[in-house]
């Protein structure tokens, strides 16, 4: 049984029901109890047995706080917390830094700063509510707010009597990990321009619904009559409520064809302005002389329908932009730097310099391209290699910026940084492949040009065939055809779904190099695999066991069982992934394991109920069971 699926045993919950561990399990992350007394939590008036310590003191965070609405809100899990939460208020020390502090938190008023995090481990919605409660309440946070789709927080707190060490130590004692993202890049272009394309769409949404309203009262009176009077009226009340959404909602639209045709490269805007500007020009001339239609709704909705098009366009390329980055931005913020006396120090990666020295713990990502100075374990490089099989790394080998350090410290001698490391080149393939236009795209764009010129000559020639048959009549016809014949899907469709084929693939990890692998693949019948890791998971799952001797009438299932038990009991205290697996087959009670000692690279030992084990490498483990211990 994989970890996943011992999660999902243990949450015994459908979607939507609070996830609610069975006994036996911890109460907060469902993990299996180990043997011996639990470190115990009050929640909700009733003792709740914790796996760990890690576990015991974030519930009772939560349960200080007041927020044990958590527990009932959670439609999943968190990981285990055993070491996560001094590690992470030991990181979160740094942030503190006045430096750190103008990189990553911008001004928000006098004594004020807004800062926006990127959080790991949220799971469900009720973490997010969590982590949004618990920065509220924190000393000096002036407010709060956690999007649990983007995994973003943004945080605005007091300068005087907080910092952004303190707002991230905040979130890192309820079992979560911030880190600082530059809102001056992206994401504040991004957010500025949503913002706007939302304020638009709401002018043109709220308006046109008011117009809406008074053009059925003048259609009530075209069919049923209506007093001249109050024709007139609806008829300025209906100029008076659309000129905010021809002045500003529909401004873009002005904009963009104004500069199409100053640079001789008309597009969809065009047609669209024309047809908008064609409808509220002959809608203002029958309202002043009190003859002729008016289509100050057909404006209003066709402005609002072009709006909710292109806002989600934009919706769906920021979420494209967002998975990019999550992928190709594996490198830590922060660095364990090993000075003179070989004491560790946390600073910004950005620090670092060619032949410092690095201390990565396991299950940390090693900040910079390198070689190992000391220490022996295994590597994940999946990001880059596409490999799933963690890597052994020994002194002298060479490791990688972004990959996970798995199984024990390792020191790094850092050779290449910043835009020199392997996994910046690799940013540098993604940003050209989101900056290319791949042919299709060139070709909507060509065609899109030649259609909107034929439209514009087209709705010309129906506007002079309609005056010299019906001069009353030419309207209608003409803004018929130029919004009917609006290219939007041509200009909007194809980048559109190239920047959401791009951003799903780059979710299932794979990462487009060119934009012409996106049209090739379209063409594809058969996929070549260079190496079988490219197509598992990387996670171990115990198949069979073999027992090669036991003791004569004893039975090699009993034998079997008790020696995976005393496995895992060894393994427990291992971050390798095969000993991960080990862990995941066995449910119920496993004997502890005493005087564990870990050799990197061969394997560990331990003392279980009172007799020596070996566990690793066969060679190793038979010298070292022979007195031999390497």
């Amino acid at each position: 049984m994989t970890s996943q699926e011992r999660q999902d045993d243990a949450r015994g919950a459908a979607p939507g029901v609070a996830a609610t561990p069975p006994p036996g399990h911890c109460f907060h992350c469902g993990e299996a109890l180990p043997p011996g007394e639990p470190p115990r939590v009050v929640v909700d008036g009733a003792r709740r047995d914790m796996c760990c310590a890690g576990c015991a003191a974030v519930a009772q965070t939560i349960v200080d706080a007041g927020l044990e609405d958590y527990y009932r809100l959670r439609t999943d899990l968190p990981a285990r917390a055993e070491d996560r939460v001094p590690r992470l208020i030991e990181q979160a020390s740094a942030y503190s830094r006045p430096a750190l502090q103008q990189a990553y938190a911008r001004d928000a008023g006098e004594h004020g700063r807004e800062a926006s995090l990127i959080l790991e481990g949220v799971e469900c919605a009720a973490c997010a509510w969590l982590i949004e409660r618990t920065l509220a309440r924190a000393p000096g946070v002036l407010e709060a707010g956690v999007n649990f789709s983007s995994h973003r927080a943004r945080v605005r707190f007091d300068t005087r009597t907080t910092d952004l060490g303190a707002v991230i130590e905040a979130v890192g004692r309820i079992g979560y990990r911030a880190q600082p993202y530059d809102p001056s890049r992206r994401e504040a272009a991004l957010a500025t321009e949503g913002r706007t394309r939302l304020r638009r769409l709401g002018v043109a949404g709220l308006f046109g619904m008011q117009i809406m309203m008074v053009s059925v009262a003048l259609y009530a009176g075209d069919w049923w009559g209506m007093e001249p009077a109050f024709e007139t009226l609806f008829r300025w009340l209906g100029l008076a409520l659309v000129l905010p959404v021809v002045g500003y909602a529909a401004w873009p639209f002005f904009a963009a064809a104004a500069r199409g045709v100053a640079h001789r490269a008309p597009g969809m805007d065009l047609p669209v302005s024309l047809g908008i500007a064609l409808a509220f020009l002959a809608s203002v001339h029958a309202t002043v002389t009190g003859a002729g239609h008016v289509y100050y709704d057909s404006v209003a909705m066709f402005t609002f329908f072009l709006l909710l098009a292109r806002y989600l366009e934009f919706l769906a390329r920021r979420r494209a932009q967002e998975r990019c980055e999550a992928l190709v931005s594996p490198a830590p913020e922060l660095a364990r730097r090993l000075d003179a006396d070989g004491e560790a120090v946390l600073v910004p990666v950005a620090e670092l310099a060619p032949g410092e020295r690095v201390r990565v713990l396991p299950g940390e990502s090693i900040p910079a391209d390198g070689t190992v100075a000391a220490g022996l374990g295994s590597v994940d490089e999946s990001l880059l290699s596409g490999e799933a099989r963690p890597v052994p790394r020994r002194v002298g080998d060479a490791v990688l910026g972004g990959s996970v350090n798995g199984a024990s410290p390792l020191e790094v001698v850092v050779e290449r940084v910043g835009a020199d490391m392997v996994v910046s080149r690799v940013l540098a393939l993604v940003e050209r492949a989101a900056g290319a236009r791949p042919r299709i795209a060139r070709l909507a764009d060509r065609v899109a040009a030649a259609f909107v010129v034929a439209v514009v000559l087209a709705a010309a020639a129906v506007a002079a065939a309609w005056w010299h048959a019906d001069p009353s009549g030419w309207l209608a016809p003409t803004v018929a055809v130029l919004v009917v014949t609006c290219p939007c899907a041509l200009s909007l469709a194809t980048p559109t779904a190239l920047t959401t084929a791009a951003g799903t693939l780059t979710a299932a990890g794979l990462v487009p190099a060119r934009g012409l692998a996106l049209e090739a693949l379209a063409r594809v019948d058969h996929v070549v695999f260079d190496k079988t890791g490219t197509l598992t998971t990387g996670h171990y799952r115990l198949l069979d066991q073999e027992v090669l001797h036991a003791a004569p009438g004893v039975p090699d299932g009993a034998v079997a069982d008790r020696l995976l038990r005393t496995a895992v009991a060894l393994e427990r205290h291992s971050e390798h992934p095969v000993a991960q697996a080990l862990v995941d087959a066995v449910n119920g009670p496993v004997p502890t394991a005493a005087e564990v000692s870990v050799t990197p690279g061969r394997g560990i030992s331990a003392t279980v109920n009172g007799m020596r084990w070996w566990l690793g490498e066969p060679r190793w483990a038979c010298e070292a069971a022979a007195g031999r211990d390497g």
